[in-house]
């Protein structure tokens, strides 16, 4: 195994040095262009992928707190990503353990506060973090695989926002375990190192992706666009300048049933993307859904995919700082500007869409590339010329 992942590592580096791949027998799509950091390294890293990352998910646990997630709503990724690695289709999925690269711990943490913490008279997250340690440590009993790499070579998925809290406990014994999470904090114990940032969307049921409204790109007649509730200091502030005090940025708590919240995002030029309780949001998948560049207010959200993903090239970040003067930066990108971002935000879409089963270079896919990139211990951002 080894051997095969330093062969890898060889002909990524090759890749990034020389401009070209080693193609697969079945060539599909090609990343190019600017969206990405390093387009060559990138595409042979999804080939050895492809080729070579091979996962276990433990059968050990009993649902609905293990193999059994949500597969609707804001949390859905968590229950589609537990699915999609124990179904017969993923080609991830190793026959036994022994072939295995990384090893996945199958915990739903939305069903165990769904199951476990209900009636909800207590917040405290200890019993949460002894579900996880205590099937952590049936594993490492059965098994050399946990003892044999302290972690390292181990993942978990939630888009929960206690999920960051499982290692609170015990950080020495996490140390090196990969936490797959929408909520990316890096001033709240997230390592973008070690630990992979997932995308947040919200899923209807049996609908993997909403209906496309989105206007051409010079027929978009709003500026700016955001709808939601006011969840957390960054929206208070947003809501504080801009809640219905301009029409070209149009803020709204929450939208009358008169008007269509993915026809205005397909009517509008930018779509802000404030953090909310937590510092990801469903609006960042919508936005570029929609073909609306995204518009970044946090100051410590890890974005997704950003060992590959250029984010500067098809979107814009504003500290929450500057929430006042969001409709001078914006003014202040030109026509032709924004219409190279727009254009990005297109290309960008298929790496955020959901499928069942999987494709590659889709959301699941590049989900799957972040932890790779972990097991490899290879940084693509660092391979530049």
């Amino acid at each position: 195994m080894q051997n095969g992942l330093a062969r890898a590592r060889a002909a990524i580096q090759q890749a990034s040095r020389s401009h070209t791949y080693m193609p697969n027998e079945e060539e599909g799509f090609v990343p190019r262009g600017s969206i990405y950091i390093n387009p060559f390294a990138f595409h042979q890293s999804h080939i050895q992928m492809e080729k070579r990352f091979r996962v276990w998910a433990y059968k050990e646990g009993e649902q609905p707190l293990f193999h059994r997630g949500p597969m609707n709503d804001i949390y859905s990724i968590e229950g589609q990503f537990i699915d999609e690695l124990e179904s017969d289709k993923s080609p991830f999925a190793a026959s036994h353990p022994d072939d295995a690269v990384a090893y996945f711990i199958p915990v739903s943490i939305v069903n165990i506060i769904r199951y476990v913490y209900r009636p909800y008279t207590d917040y405290s997250r200890k019993r949460l973090q002894n579900i996880v340690e205590d099937y952590i440590d049936l594993i490492s009993s059965r098994y050399p695989y946990w003892n044999r790499s302290n972690g390292a070579d181990h993942f978990f998925v939630s888009c929960h926002d206690w999920a960051p809290e499982v290692s609170a406990a015990h950080p020495t014994f996490y140390k090196h375990f990969i936490r797959v999470l929408c909520n990316a904090n890096s001033s709240e114990g997230f390592h973008p190192v070690k630990d992979v940032s997932m995308p947040e969307i919200y899923l209807k049921r049996r609908i993997l992706r909403p209906p496309q409204l989105s206007q051409a790109s010079n027929n978009r007649s709003i500026l700016a666009f955001f709808a939601g509730g006011p969840h957390g200091f960054v929206r208070e502030q947003l809501f504080r300048y801009w809640k219905h005090k301009d029409d070209d940025i149009q803020v709204h708590e929450y939208l009358p049933q008169t008007l269509n919240y993915t026809q205005l995002m397909g009517q509008s030029k930018f779509c802000l993307c404030p953090s909310g309780y937590e510092v990801a949001s469903p609006r960042l998948v919508e936005s570029i859904y929609s073909a609306c560049v995204p518009v970044i207010i946090s100051d410590h959200y890890v974005l997704p995919f950003s060992d590959v993903l250029d984010w500067r090239q098809f979107s814009v970040h504003i500290p929450v700082e500057k929430i006042p003067e969001i409709k001078k930066i914006l003014r202040g990108i030109s026509m032709e500007e924004y219409l190279e971002k727009q254009k990005r935000v297109v290309q960008v879409q298929r790496h955020f869409l959901m499928n069942r089963p999987a494709k590659p270079f889709d959301l699941m896919h590049m989900v799957m590339h972040s932890v790779w990139l972990r097991r490899l211990n290879i940084r693509l951002h660092e391979l530049q010329d």
